[in-house]
């Protein structure tokens, strides 16, 4: 019932404020919610918007979209389409660096990009959805902190990085968290035995769990950036373009428009400390599922950031220390 009444009542306030002055960087805004939340962002004055892309023809056709939308066509060099393919890590490492060396500075950045395929396929040796939406949406974030770190000095600003999760996080059970010690992204591996039905939950989970566990080690007071995560929502897009017939049906009937649920991520991405390390749903700041709340789920997270880090450490040396 909860989740009809936030799919078809509660209404979402519609992006007001400025951004004059603001950088911002958002990830998977050639289509959906990153870029009608790119939409905003302009809308409302921000200086410099990175569109982060994988594909940049889209990306630029997305980029002209916005500017005759927002009536900013005379101030065409304000969006930028970057490439950025989340599926191999050193494309990831090559958009950080370029945003670490090209950017004066980066105030909202939005880790929108995310996979939700219906075969087990492997990319960078891991299975698709885990590496995209898990582990390079981490090694992303962690990448970015330092720029972040910086425009927070220099500037005098508190930036925020939002990672786009879901509230589908408490649909799982997460049947991993009985895997041997350290193995846990090794079952999750393990085509024989994946369930394709409960892995994008099982990874929204995993992003909820990484949020928290950095915010538990680098807490809001001492921390210069704010991180948190958001759920949109159930929202047209192309994320469940690949999930058959009844979904369609239940989009038809219950889905948000791209635009609306566009407006969570601009409002969580607007969040000050007072959300570092928490999950933002309808605008609004609040628990996550009762598994990540309970004493199991923190054993889990415990596990899951502990892995994850294992992974980062391996794919770009020295992160844990940045």
């Amino acid at each position: 019932m909860g989740f009809l009444y936030s799919q078809l009542v509660t209404s979402l306030p519609y992006p007001k404020g400025s951004y004059v002055g603001k950088t911002v960087v958002v990830t998977g805004s050639n289509v959906g919610l990153g870029k009608e939340a790119a939409r905003h962002f302009a809308r409302l004055g921000a200086q410099r918007i990175i569109l982060a892309v994988r594909n940049v023809e889209k990306g630029q056709a997305a980029a002209e979209d916005i500017l005759r939308t927002t009536r900013r066509d005379n101030e065409k060099d304000f969006i930028q389409v970057w490439k950025l393919d989340m599926s191999s890590y050193d494309s990831v490492q090559r958009f950080a660096k370029r945003a670490e060396s090209d950017l004066p500075r980066i105030d909202i950045f939005i880790a929108n990009a995310g996979v939700a395929p219906v075969k087990f396929t492997r990319v960078e040796g891991e299975e698709e959805m885990i590496t995209v939406n898990v582990i390079s949406t981490f090694l992303l974030s962690l990448l970015m902190m330092p720029k972040l770190e910086e425009t927070a000095r220099k500037f005098g600003v508190k930036p925020t990085l939002t990672i786009t999760s879901s509230e589908v996080h408490g649909h799982t059970t997460f049947p991993q968290k009985s895997a041997a010690e350290g193995q846990i992204f090794k079952s999750l591996n393990d085509e024989a035995t994946a369930d394709m039905d409960d892995r994008y939950p099982v990874s929204k989970l995993l992003e909820v769990f990484g949020v928290r566990a950095f915010a538990e080690r680098h807490p809001a007071h001492a921390f210069p950036v704010t991180l948190n995560c958001v759920n949109p929502g159930l929202c047209h897009s192309e994320l469940s373009r690949h999930a058959g017939f009844a979904m369609t049906v239940i989009k038809t009937i219950l889905a948000r428009s791209t635009e609306q649920g566009s407006r969570t991520l601009v409002h969580a991405a607007s969040l000050g400390p007072e959300s570092h390390g928490h999950y933002v749903t309808d605008c609004q700041i609040t628990l996550p599922s009762p598994f990540v709340m309970s004493a199991e789920g923190r054993q889990a997270q415990d596990r899951v950031w502990d892995e994850l880090m294992q992974k980062l450490e391996k794919i770009h040396p020295g992160i844990s220390k940045i």
